[in-house]
C-alpha cells in the first residue's frame, strides 16, 4: 500500500484534478505546481491535508509544502494522477505561461540583471566612500577635503576608481555576459562583444556630448563612415547588442554541421554582431536610451515634477511586486551617462525605506508575537538595507494597510527630494545606507526627506494597526515567554518554532550535541531569505554563511534523502529517529547541480564530520542566489529540549551547534 495514498487523492481533488495540472516538479521540501487555473485550487482544503505544511505562490507556480519525504510524495502523486514529473526549469518555463508578456519580459530582464547586481552594490559603496573623502570639505574650516590633506587617501581614492571605473563604465561587459548566461550561449563570446563595445580605441562614451562633432573618429569604409563612439555605461544598446550576437549563434549552431562548428559557429556569430552592434543596434540603443532619460528627466525637472514624483513614489512598491521595478536599473543607468547623476534612484531608496518603516510599526504592534517577529525583524533589516521583497510579500501586503502606510510615506519624501533636487552619483544601494550614493550637497535635504520616509509610515501604520489588528494578530495564540536577565547576560537568546517549542541558543558541548555541518557564521533561522525556512514552517533551525564549501554530518547518521539531480540538499536521521535536512543555498534547485558535487547517495551510513556535498561558492553568487546555507530538524524524534547555537563563527565537524536531551 502506497505511503500517502489517501493525502494524494484528497492534493489531487483539492488542487482542481488533472485537467488542471499543466506540469508537476518538485525541490527538497515541495511540490511546484503550474496551474492551468490558480483559482480551482483550493488552499484550504489543501492545508488540512496531514501531511501539507503549507501553500504559497511564486513566479506562476503553486507551491505545497511536504517535508524531506516530498520525492516519495511526488512519486505517488504522479503515479496516481497519472501526470509526468518535469525538470524544475521546464516547470519554470511553463509557469511563464500564467504570467502576462509585461509579467514575462520583467522576469527575463530581472534575470539578466540579478547576476550583475551585488556589483552594482559594490560598486555603488565605493563611489559613495569616494564621495564622502574627495567631495565633501570637512577640514580647514570646510575648505579642505580629506583628499586634499592627505597623500595616502587620496591614493585610495585615486586606487578606488579601478572599481568604479569597472563596473560603471564597462558595465556592457557584464549585460552582454549576463544576456549569453541566460540563453544558453557561448558566454566568453558574450565577454568579448561586450568589450568591443568599450574599447580604449572608442571615444569613450561619457565624453561624446562635450566632443565637437569633426573631431568624433570614424571608421572610414570608403562609400561609408561609422563613427568610433564607445558605450560606456549604456545599457540598452548592449542588451540589444547581446541578443542579436544570442540569436546569431544560435542560427548558425542549428544549420551548421557539427564537424566544423566549433571554427564556424564562433566566427559566423561573433564579427556580424560587433558589426551589427555598432552600425545598427548601437546607434539605436543609444537613441531609445537617451529619449527614455530625455522624458523621466523631463519628468523629474518639469512644473509637472512634483506630481510625477508624487505617482512614482506612491506606485514603486507595487511596482516591485509586478517585478517592473527591473526596468529603473536602465533607466537610472542611462541618467547617469546623460547627466551625471539620477534624481530617480533617491526616490527609490525612500521607497525602501518607507515600506521598512511600516515593518517597524508592525514589529512595535506585535512585540508579544514571536511568530510575527519571526517575519517581521528580517524583514524590516532587509527592507532598511534596500531590499523589500520580504517587507512587502511577508508583512505589508499580507496585511494591506502598511502597504498602503508605507506608500503614502514614500510618496511624501519623494517630493521632498525631487523638489529640492537631490541626485545620485549612481545605482548603489537603496535604503538608509542609500544615502552614500547621494551627491553630497544634497545630504542635508536628503536626511529630511529619509526623517519624512521612516516617520510618516510608521505613525500611519502604528495608528490604524491599533485599531485593526486583532488580539490573535497582535499577541499570537500563546504569548512569548521573554529573555530572562541571566539568559541574557550569558548571550543566549530565545527562539519560538512554528510548533511553539521554545529553543534557547547557546553554544555548550556536552551529550546529546550536533557539530557544525559547514564552516562559517551561525545565524538564526529567521535571517534565511525564504518563508519556508524563516517562518519555521519545516521545523525548528538554524543556517550558516559558509567561508567553506564542504558540507559534512553534523552527527554519525544514515542518509535517508538526496537530490540526486540538483545535489544541492540532503536529509539525514539519527540513530535516536531525529531528521535533519541540510540545504544549501535559496533556489540553487534551478542550478540543476552546476556548482555542485554530492559525495554520498540514499541508503549510505555516515560518522560526524564525513564530507556530504561541495558547492561552488561563486557559482551560487553567479546566478544570483544566496549562499547561506540551511539546518532544519523536521522531527525531533525521540530528542527533547533541541536547542540552537547562533552568532558566532563555527568550524565544521568541530563546533557544537546543536543540544538535546
Amino acid at each position: 500500500m502506497a505511503k500517502y495514498q489517501n493525502e494524494v487523492r484528497e492534493l489531487l481533488d483539492a488542487i482542481g484534478g488533472k485537467a488542471n495540472i499543466s506540469a508537476v516538479s518538485h525541490c527538497m521540501t515541495r511540490m511546484r505546481f503550474v496551474l492551468a487555473d490558480e483559482k480551482k485550487a483550493d488552499v484550504k482544503a489543501i492545508e488540512g491535508i496531514k501531511c501539507v505544511k503549507g501553500t504559497f505562490t511564486q513566479a506562476g507556480q503553486f507551491q505545497v509544502i511536504i517535508g524531506n519525504d516530498v520525492s516519495t510524495f511526488f512519486n505517488e502523486f504522479t503515479a496516481y494522477a497519472g501526470v509526468e514529473g518535469v525538470s524544475k526549469d521546464a516547470a519554470k518555463q511553463a509557469a511563464k505561461g500564467n504570467q502576462t508578456w509585461i509579467q514575462r519580459l520583467m522576469s527575463n530582464l530581472g534575470e539578466i540583471f540579478a547576476p550583475i547586481i551585488p556589483a552594482l552594490i559594490c560598486g555603488g559603496l565605493v563611489l559613495g566612500f569616494r564621495n564622502i573623502i574627495d567631495s565633501i570639505a570637512f577640514f580647514e574650516n570646510g575648505t579642505m577635503t580629506l583628499v586634499q590633506i592627505s597623500q595616502f587617501w587620496a591614493g585610495v581614492d585615486s586606487f578606488l576608481w579601478l572599481i568604479g571605473e569597472a563596473v560603471f563604465w564597462l558595465l556592457p561587459v557584464g549585460i552582454v555576459w549576463s544576456i549569453t548566461k541566460k540563453m544558453g550561449t557561448t558566454q566568453i563570446l558574450g565577454i568579448i562583444l561586450g568589450l568591443t563595445l568599450v574599447s580604449s580605441q572608442l571615444l569613450n562614451g561619457f565624453n561624446v556630448a562635450t566632443t565637437p562633432a569633426d573631431q568624433i573618429p570614424v571608421w572610414d569604409f570608403g562609400f561609408a563612415q561609422v563613427r568610433m563612439i564607445g558605450y560606456q555605461g549604456q545599457v540598452i544598446a548592449a542588451m540589444m547588442a547581446g541578443f542579436v550576437l544570442v540569436y546569431l549563434e544560435k542560427f548558425f549552431r542549428k544549420h551548421c554541421p557539427a564537424v566544423i562548428s566549433m571554427i564556424v559557429v564562433p566566427f559566423c556569430s561573433l564579427v556580424p554582431a560587433v558589426f551589427v552592434a555598432h552600425m545598427v543596434v548601437g546607434p539605436i540603443g543609444w537613441a531609445i536610451g537617451n529619449a527614455i532619460g530625455d522624458v523621466v528627466y523631463a519628468g523629474l525637472t518639469s512644473n509637472i515634477r512634483f506630481v510625477f514624483a508624487g505617482i512614482f513614489g506612491l506606485c514603486y512598491a507595487p511596482i516591485v511586486m509586478t517585478g517592473l521595478h527591473h526596468m529603473t536599473n536602465a533607466i537610472d543607468s542611462q541618467l547617469v551617462t546623460a547627466t551625471g547623476g539620477t534624481m530617480l534612484w533617491p526616490m527609490i531608496a525612500l521607497s525602501n525605506i518607507a515600506q521598512g518603516s511600516s515593518v517597524l510599526a508592525m514589529s512595535v504592534l506585535q512585540k508579544k508575537n514571536d511568530r510575527a517577529q519571526q517575519v517581521n525583524v528580517p524583514a524590516l533589516i532587509s527592507c532598511y538595507l534596500g531590499v523589500t521583497e520580504p517587507a512587502l510579500f511577508g508583512v505589508n501586503l499580507k496585511y494591506g494597510f502598511p502597504l498602503v502606510c508605507g506608500m503614502i510615506g514614500s510618496g511624501c519624501a519623494a517630493l521632498i527630494s525631487v523638489g529640492f533636487g537631490v541626485q545620485a552619483t549612481s545605482i548603489g544601494v537603496g535604503g538608509l545606507p542609500g544615502i552614500l550614493s547621494i551627491f553630497p550637497q544634497f545630504w542635508g535635504i536628503f536626511l529630511i526627506a529619509m526623517v519624512t520616509a521612516i516617520v510618516i509610515p510608521f505613525v500611519l501604520t502604528y495608528i490604524v494597526g491599533s485599531k485593526k489588528l486583532t488580539a490573535e494578530d497582535r499577541l499570537g495564540e500563546v504569548k512569548a515567554e521573554e529573555s530572562s536577565p541571566a539568559a541574557e547576560a550569558e548571550g543566549v537568546t530565545e527562539i519560538t518554532g512554528a510548533a511553539g517549542n521554545e529553543a534557547k541558543a547557546e553554544c555548550a558541548g556536552g551529550a546529546g550535541t550536533l557539530k557544525a555541518f559547514l564552516s562559517g557564521t551561525a545565524v538564526p533561522l529567521e535571517k534565511v531569505p525564504d518563508e519556508v525556512f524563516s517562518q519555521h514552517i519545516m521545523g525548528d533551525g538554524m543556517a550558516i554563511e559558509p567561508t567553506d564549501n564542504t558540507v559534512v554530518a553534523p552527527a554519525d547518521a544514515e542518509v535517508t534523502v538526496v537530490m540526486e539531480d540538483s545535489r544541492h540538499a540532503c536529509g539525514l536521521t539519527l540513530a535516536n529517529g531525529m531528521e535533519l535536512l541540510i540545504h544549501v543555498g535559496i533556489d540553487t534547485v534551478n542550478m540543476q547541480g552546476d556548482g555542485f558535487e554530492m559525495f554520498v547517495k540514499q541508503g549510505d551510513k555516515v560518522h560526524c564530520g564525513q564530507p556530504l556535498l561541495r558547492f561552488d561558492p561563486e557559482k551560487i553568487k553567479a546566478a544570483g542566489y544566496p549562499t547561506i546555507t540551511v539546518f532544519v530538524v523536521t522531527d525531533e524524534g525521540k530528542a527533547k529540549n533541541v536547542t540552537f547555537a547562533t552568532g558566532e563563527d563555527v568550524k565544521a565537524g568541530e563546533t557544537d551547534i546543536v543540544r538535546f536531551e
